[in-house]
């Protein structure tokens, strides 16, 4: 085996565009980094970036809203894993869409149902070890669904997840976002029975406002007022950093 291809535990990072490479930095010392997005020159720019700083990087172009991209995604880390005699230990799942800038139909196919397709496949590819982080989000937990609702956003099959009538993809994109990341938790949630059984766990963090430029644009959207009154109220009264130093 050669030392490039030697003992590197894999590390998925899914979305390149805003805490993405942040997080690729941050954990992959010492790992094979599979860097995805849909976003071909950005994903080229964010693999130069890592392997310009020694990192061992390469990049997927990835449509989360698709099962078979993100099926795809989780073979080649597996593959990539079995390759070098280690495992896929960490896969942190940050890509989305916001308010500003797309139609709930677009929150609901990347943001909901694509957080479900990575926890799906990479469940294929989960070892003892194992560790999925999805990036959900703070206004998730403002969500006051209905019970029946909340179990279909959690244990619904996945080819179904969309087909809930309050799923409106000509709602308020503001009232999506909501929708789905509140539906991120009650996924999480709900699948990590499955993944305790092979020894491996799951979980979704709810970052406040980030400086990233989804953020920033959001600071400049009709949520903006109610988003740096937030920031205003927070501990730290300030946006979240990107630092990784």
């Amino acid at each position: 085996m050669s030392p490039q291809t030697a003992a590197r535990n894999v590390l998925v990072v899914i979305g390149t565009g805003g805490m993405g490479l942040a997080v690729a930095r941050r954990l992959g010392g010492g790992r094979r980094i599979l860097l995805a997005d849909w976003s071909a020159p950005g994903l080229e720019a964010a693999v130069a970036t890592l392997c310009g700083e020694g990192h061992q990087a390469e990049g997927h172009i990835v449509d989360v809203s698709r099962w078979d991209s993100v099926e795809k995604l989780a073979d080649a880390a597996g593959a990539a894993a079995a390759h070098s005699a280690s495992q896929v230990d960490a896969v942190v799942h940050t890509a989305g869409v916001s308010p500003v800038t797309a139609t709930a139909r677009q929150i609901y196919e990347v943001d909901l149902l694509g957080t479900a397709h990575v926890i799906d496949a990479f469940l294929a590819v989960a070892a003892v070890g194992t560790s999925l982080v999805c990036v959900a989000s703070m206004t998730g937990h403002f969500a006051s669904l209905a019970a029946d609702f909340e179990r279909h956003l959690a244990t619904a099959p996945t080819g179904e997840l969309l087909g809930h009538k309050e799923l409106d993809p000509d709602a308020d994109p503001r009232l999506a976002y909501v929708v789905a990341k509140r539906g991120n938790h009650l996924r999480v949630q709900a699948a990590a029975h499955g993944w305790g059984a092979k020894g491996a766990r799951l979980n979704t963090i709810s970052p406040g406002v980030i400086s990233t430029p989804m953020g920033a644009q959001e600071l400049q959207g009709p949520a903006g007022a109610h988003i740096q009154a937030m920031i205003d109220l927070s501990g730290a009264r300030r946006a979240g950093t990107r630092t990784t130093s």
